[in-house]
């Protein structure tokens, strides 16, 4: 399908400007940070594992840079048999659209075991972000961690702190 252009090289079929980037101007237009720090990191850390819970930490940004690691972090608990999984949101600053997948795929994965994928500590404008998607309907919003778990089951909120 071939594309007119309209001056200013706008195009006709799509009517926007025509963006044509590399890799590395891409990485240039992003930024590092500022004089070379890097950019804010992702940490994810397991709070506790009982049978198939796991309850998991999530501190920092969650972006096209850092969703890799919270994605490779839930595949891990789900492959260890952990597939009711709530996530604390408590401290996670930022959210965009990768980080909802990574969240989608362990959902997924949970779900063809029985399990699921259960959200507490959200901000509002994550909660906000989750039902503009409408994935409040598939990803469980509690208020706290300590609600998320005791709607696991009984055998999940014992002796949970």
């Amino acid at each position: 399908m071939s594309e007119t252009r309209k001056p200013g090289g706008r195009s006709a079929r799509r009517g926007g400007p025509l963006l044509r980037c590399r890799d590395s101007e891409l990485e240039s237009a992003m930024g590092s940070g500022t004089a070379g720090e890097p950019l804010p990191g992702l940490r994810v850390t397991v709070v506790r594992e009982d049978g198939e819970l796991a309850v998991v930490a999530v501190s920092g940004e969650i972006d096209l840079h850092t969703a890799d690691t919270l994605r490779t972090a839930l595949r891990e608990l789900d492959a260890a048999g952990r597939h009711r999984l709530v996530v604390d949101f408590s401290e996670v600053t930022f959210c965009d659209a990768t980080g909802l997948g990574a969240l989608v795929v362990a959902h997924n994965r949970a779900a063809e075991q029985g399990g699921a994928v259960r959200l507490a500590g959200l901000r509002p404008a994550q909660r906000r972000l989750l039902h503009i998607s409408g994935l409040h309907r598939v990803l469980t919003l509690h208020g706290s961690v300590a609600d998320a778990v005791a709607q696991v089951g009984p055998s999940a909120t014992k002796a949970f702190p």
